[in-house]
């Protein structure tokens, strides 16, 4: 018999309400995790990712999801969160593999992490999940396994539980999948992807652009897992189209 809810142990989440957050999420649950959901509002463009987080955090039966709202608009310098810079569209295969584009926030990682490890701490967390990948992504510095590596070894210095042996270990289950390895890992699991919000610039109605690095990663993954992309775009011709 299965350990009950209570008996199971806690491991934070970080969800967006994107496929890669929402897969990594249902592999948390999926290996025995009792998930306390983090989602945050920081300026963004957009806040439907936000509302598509919650849906898919109860659709997945996480015990806990919990909203934060940073102030990381008001620094600017990303095009996720001041719109007088402009979204990169329609970019290459080879564009999208070359430099860091405007659409990074800087040290957004590095932040939610921050708050993941203090609410790990309260809940006694063993596990902090994080979706980041570093194969169909957009060239984010905070992404690369460098990077989430250097985070373990803060995390075990930086943590009265850690100090005391207990610290929990930072997970990227997804960090050396492509994204049509992810969708059908998500598949399996049952993630509802007609829940998730992947695009960076949405038009009034909510519905996706289609051209922007998101979409088109999203698009790509969906095409290369063999599996219908749910999104609703803003030009239905370019439905689930690579």
């Amino acid at each position: 018999m299965g350990k009950s809810r209570a008996e199971k142990p806690a491991a934070v989440v970080l969800l967006s309400g994107g496929v890669d957050s929402a897969t990594t999420l249902a592999i948390a649950v999926h290996e025995g995790w009792r998930c306390h959901v983090l989602t945050f509002y920081y300026g963004q463009r957009h806040g439907r990712e936000v509302e598509a987080a919650r849906h898919v955090s109860e659709s997945l039966g996480a015990v806990d999801h919990r909203l934060l709202m940073l102030p990381l608009g008001e620094f600017g310098g990303s095009a996720l969160t001041d719109e007088s810079i402009a979204v990169p569209r329609d970019r290459t295969e080879q564009e999208l593999a070359r430099g860091i584009p405007p659409t990074y926030v800087p040290a957004r990682n590095t932040v939610f992490l921050a708050f993941a490890l203090a609410f790990a701490e309260v809940v006694k967390a063993d596990a902090i999940y994080i979706g980041v990948n570093a194969i169909d992504y957009s060239g984010y510095p905070d992404c690369r396994p460098e990077y989430i590596e250097a985070f373990r070894r803060l995390a075990a210095l930086a943590t009265k539980r850690a100090v005391e042996g207990r610290g929990p270990e930072i997970v990227a289950p997804l960090i050396a999948m492509s994204k049509a390895e992810i969708i059908r890992t998500g598949v399996r699991l049952g993630v509802d992807y007609s829940l998730t919000v992947s695009c960076y610039d949405p038009d009034a109605e909510g519905r996706a652009c289609g051209h922007c690095d998101s979409c088109r990663l999203r698009q790509k993954g969906f095409a290369g897992a063999g599996v219908p992309d749910p999104t609703i775009y803003s030009d239905a011709d370019e439905e689930g189209e690579p």
